[in-house]
């Protein structure tokens, strides 16, 4: 009852609590972006710093690695891809209309016909349903489009924060971690000092291993798209390896945009994108992600997608992006705890001499 009067009490005040709300929508994906820049600059960092680099030196020599890189891949790339992603826009209402005449087309074909009756299926129900959904997802689009400037401003603030935070962060990462293992009571900091170390481990091992597979699939669809002929191919394999960041679910995230393209060339085009991606997303399964990923996060593939599909309904894209980790993390602390808890339990049983 005590519980439930503070909740109740808390709302009723709300308007003490919405300095806190605000500043913390304002700071907590500048703080993310530069956490997971954090653990993928910081092994170059300790490389640099092994050789004899001053730690501000090697951050600011990767810095200027990392513009030179962007500036050269945004002047090579960039423009294409804003090209292609003005043309989508543009002809997305268009792309979904012929998608839906290919569908139609197909489903009243005789071989189609002939099982969809067996299932009592009706074929322009179908298609109505598949206009509806396709429809609304371009109106959903189209009215995104017009905070454009929103968007524009907020990355701009990215842009200039981020930078900033990153560096003291690899700069002074040392300091704040034994200032947290301080304020542990001397008995437990080395518990402390164990359990940090594996969240930290957990963490990077998932960013940096994320990051490389994700990078691994874009080229390999890039190539694929380009080999086919698909339209859009550099838009649409630059999607994939921005959403194949989230396992499993990105795979069929980067798939749809890429099919409904295909189906607006043809239906072979569709066919043959589907060949890509799943040779693509079997390689990256078979291949690329025990290879680089291994078993070091020791998740199983179910409890990833339901983990995925609970996290993202209750936070959405920000919550598909570190559900995993976050998971992870959890069960570092879960199983660091229930071993303390273990460790009491045989030191009360054992007889005092």
């Amino acid at each position: 009852m005590l519980l439930f009067t503070i909740i109740w009490v808390g709302s009723q005040i709300d308007f003490v609590f919405q300095p806190f709300v605000i500043a913390f929508r304002t700071l907590v994906l500048p703080l993310l972006i530069a956490g997971v820049l954090f653990f993928l600059l910081r092994p170059p960092v300790q490389f640099l710093v092994k050789r004899k680099v001053p730690k501000s030196l090697a951050i600011l020599l990767l810095y200027l690695i990392a513009a030179g890189a962007l500036t050269v891949i945004g002047l090579s790339v960039g423009p294409m891809i804003k090209i292609q992603f003005a043309q989508l826009i543009a002809g997305l209402p268009g792309f979904v209309e012929r998608a839906v005449d290919k569908v139609t087309e197909l489903a009243q074909s005789d071989w189609l016909a002939l099982w969809m009756d067996r299932f009592n299926l009706d074929p322009d129900g179908i298609a109505a349903n598949v206009s509806g959904y396709a429809m609304t997802l371009v109106d959903l689009v189209s009215s995104n489009l017009t905070s454009v400037l929103g968007v524009v401003a907020d990355v701009f603030l990215l842009i200039v924060i981020v930078p900033f935070v990153l560096y003291f962060l690899l700069k002074d990462g040392d300091k704040m971690f034994e200032g947290a293992i301080k304020l542990l009571p001397k008995a437990r900091q080395a518990d402390g000092r164990k359990l940090l170390l594996e969240m930290d481990k957990t963490i990077g091992f998932f960013i940096r291993g994320q990051m490389t597979v994700a990078a691994c699939v874009g080229l390999l669809l890039l190539v694929g798209f380009q080999i086919i002929g698909l339209r859009y191919a550099v838009l649409l394999a630059f999607l994939a390896m921005v959403t194949n960041v989230i396992p499993y679910l990105g795979a069929f995230l980067s798939a749809a945009p890429a099919v409904l393209v295909g189906l607006a060339q043809s239906p072979d085009m569709a066919l043959k994108v589907l060949i890509v991606t799943v040779v693509a997303q079997q390689l990256e399964g078979n291949l690329l992600s025990p290879w680089i990923m291994g078993k070091g996060l020791n998740i199983h593939p179910l409890t990833i997608i339901l983990l995925l599909l609970v996290v993202g309904s209750l936070f959405g894209p920000i919550g598909l992006l570190f559900a995993i980790p976050g998971y992870a993390v959890s069960k570092v602390v879960a199983v660091h705890v229930y071993r303390f808890l273990r460790q009491r339990s045989e030191d009360a049983e054992k007889p005092v001499a």
